[in-house]
């Protein structure tokens, strides 16, 4: 019998200390204020933080802590684009910057978390970047009512120069 208490009482111990030390690392690299999105392609990751995010009710009313992400893309790998459930719940927009013109994607609530973008469009040219947009309803005063960014998510891609 007192081998199975002693027993017990070094699990307890044990596992008091791991939950110390899970709480501790946790305490040292906080969860960020804000939903991230992620870019990946060719082996390269970059997550970036809301470039601005106002309050939805309030869209002037914001934080603009002007975060971009930077990705070196090349004509054959797409970029793979992520969002978190926290956007994906949401409508939300895809803005792709090519050469020659934007392309404007919009998703519905719950059901886009991944995209893949291509680095060259036949029609547009090579990819300058993207930006993630979660859009409010807003009137002015005449009445008209306009969607507009109250958060957005910017990742500016970076080509390879040629060699001389």
């Amino acid at each position: 019998m007192k081998r199975v208490f002693a027993a017990l009482a070094v699990v307890v111990v044990v596992a008091s200390v791991l939950t110390g030390v899970l709480i501790w690392r946790l305490a040292q690299n906080p969860p960020p204020n804000h939903p991230e999105i992620s870019a990946y392609s060719h082996g390269q990751l970059v997550r970036v933080g809301p470039y601005r995010y106002c309050e939805v009710l309030n869209p002037t009313d914001c934080e603009t802590p002007r975060t971009d992400g930077e990705l070196t893309v090349d004509p054959r790998h797409p970029v793979q684009l992520s969002v978190p459930p926290a956007i994906a719940r949401a409508p939300w927009v895809l803005v792709r910057t090519y050469e020659g013109a934007d392309v404007v994607d919009e998703f519905r609530p719950d059901t886009k978390l991944a995209v893949t973008i291509p680095t060259v469009d036949p029609d547009r040219g090579r990819l300058f970047g993207l930006a993630v947009q979660l859009p409010t309803l807003v009137r002015d005063e005449a009445g008209n009512e306009f969607p507009v960014p109250h958060a957005e998510w910017s990742v500016r891609t970076v080509w390879p120069q040629p060699a001389p």
